[in-house]
């Protein structure tokens, strides 16, 4: 089980909480807790959660990350959760080093949890909602049985990637007008000058069932949704024909998946920044001259490239000292982007020394998208020396397909939209009038798997209870994939 901080590592707690403070971090308290290197794989199994609902999924986790440590593969030196307060786990096999390096990682982190605006409408007490959602899953698994309710989590698990990840920051479905209000057709009560008849010639039940009716036509003359929903989980969970308890599991699961979705959105920001704090406060703050190799070794391998995979710790590390080097110097606006002379740029120095500041605003405004999109240039990628790769059908293999800019830039960002995930969203749940669900792929240039989208329309039709469909391109033509609940379809269909 998690143990307090023995005094000496309190100590060090304390010395690198002031060190972060000194440089400026913002951070929620953060309690750090020691464990071993078993307990610390069932942490990471749960997300980073000391607890969560019963899953299959958590065991093959655990045995994953248990494998991989076992024969040398990985090895977790910290985990820390976006809560107020933060938790922190420590391995308690690490040397003071180590423990001094994952403080300043941790104290970063922390920072750029409470400071960044894509964290700004988590829910900061989620530790506890975790527990909860446990507690609530426990008790339907009791009630209804394990396969039933396993099977249904399965089903939900398999599309909590389809979430509007922009919605909490945006209104997407505006308030009805008063105008529009009057457009909708009124119940017409039969009429009478006698005041206490009124309920009797008008009761409550027909009245009901004739709302029920005007509603149901009034929707059936419209498109419904009336504008296409990215958030499918949401459509589901309101308008598919679902039990209780199901709705409620809907809502447990899209809620944790919107409470990771910001931590997905800032992968490179925020282990950038906890890089790039722990390398400056062990280098000029806590490191004793007999721990200098000891730490050298652990940040190489924090940052080290392997092979073509792209190191968030890495990439992120280096823009931010790019950022604060050319904000220090000068080198960005209207007049550096306009100078051709390359020994000119080389030797540009204003001195303006804005660097520290820069990288604040940074961290605090943008996520992953606009950090890559507005930061990465063409000096970088040439420094860095990054490249875009493919697959090259005729050797079988994957090869650097460029290491021209654009394409370098377009690829990151391509990888990084929405996660680098297909854009799903309800367009119609009324297909042809039989009650069918219409999606529609927005189509990037990157076609669907045929075997990922008929899983997919395998679980949610499961849901919806009645066919599924979704419109997309396959090597540039239109095609409409659909699922039953028995076959599998695939037709041509005009894409727009």
């Amino acid at each position: 089980m998690p143990t307090q901080l023995p005094p000496h590592l309190r100590d060090v707690q304390d010395e690198m909480k002031g060190h972060a403070k000194a440089f400026g971090l913002d951070f929620f308290e953060t309690i750090f807790e020691v464990i071993t290197f078993d307990e610390m794989n069932m942490v990471a199994s749960y997300g980073g959660f000391p607890s969560r609902y019963p899953h299959w999924k958590f065991g093959m986790e655990y045995e994953r990350l248990a494998k991989s440590y076992e024969y040398g593969l990985s090895r977790i030196y910290e985990m820390v959760i976006n809560n107020d307060p933060c938790y922190a786990y420590l391995l308690e096999s690490n040397q003071d080093v180590s423990q001094k390096m994952v403080m300043a990682h941790v104290y970063a982190h922390c920072d750029f949890f409470k400071n960044n605006f894509t964290f700004s409408h988590t829910n900061r007490k989620m530790m506890d909602e975790m527990a909860n959602h446990g507690t609530r899953v426990r008790k339907y698994m009791d009630k209804f049985g394990v396969e039933v309710v396993e099977l249904f989590i399965d089903r939900v698990l398999s599309i909590d990637n389809l979430i509007d990840i922009h919605s909490p920051f945006i209104v997407r479905k505006k308030p009805r007008s008063e105008e529009e209000e009057q457009k909708r057709p009124a119940v017409r009560e039969l009429p009478t000058d006698k005041e206490y008849m009124r309920n009797f010639i008008n009761p409550k039940e027909y009245m009901d069932a004739q709302r029920a009716k005007i509603e149901k036509d009034f929707k059936k003359a419209k498109r419904f949704p009336e504008h296409p929903e990215r958030d499918v989980m949401a459509f589901l969970m309101e308008h598919a024909p679902l039990e209780r308890w199901q709705r409620d599991l809907i809502d447990m699961l899209r809620e944790e998946a919107y409470y990771f979705a910001p931590q997905r959105m800032t992968k490179i920001m925020n282990e950038g920044w906890a890089t790039y704090w722990h390398a400056k406060m062990m280098t000029e703050k806590a490191c004793k001259p007999e721990e200098i190799i000891d730490f050298a070794d652990q940040h190489s391998g924090v940052v080290a490239v392997n092979g073509n995979q792209l190191n968030p710790y890495k990439i992120g590390l280096e823009l931010y000292r790019n950022i604060e080097e050319r904000w220090d110097k000068g080198r960005f606006g209207k007049e550096y982007d306009d100078c051709d002379d390359l020994a000119e740029r080389r030797r540009w120095d204003k001195s303006l020394g804005l660097g520290r500041q820069k990288i604040f605003e940074v961290r605090k405004y943008y996520n992953d998208v606009t950090f890559i999109d507005e930061f990465l240039t063409l000096d970088f990628v040439r420094e860095a020396k990054l490249f875009s790769f493919g697959y090259n059908k005729k050797r079988a293999r994957f090869e650097i397909s460029s290491r021209e800019f654009k394409e370098v830039k377009d690829k990151m960002l391509q990888q990084l939209t929405n996660f680098g995930q297909p854009v799903i969203a309800v367009l119609d749940a009324n297909h042809e009038n039989r009650g069918e669900l219409l999606l529609r792929h927005t189509h990037d240039a990157v076609d669907l798997d045929p075997e990922y989208t008929r899983a997919t329309l395998s679980a949610i039709q499961h849901i919806w209870n009645r066919p599924v469909h979704v419109l997309t391109k396959t090597e540039g033509k239109g095609v409409m994939y659909g699922f039953d609940g028995k076959d599998h379809s695939e037709r041509s269909a005009e894409y727009a």
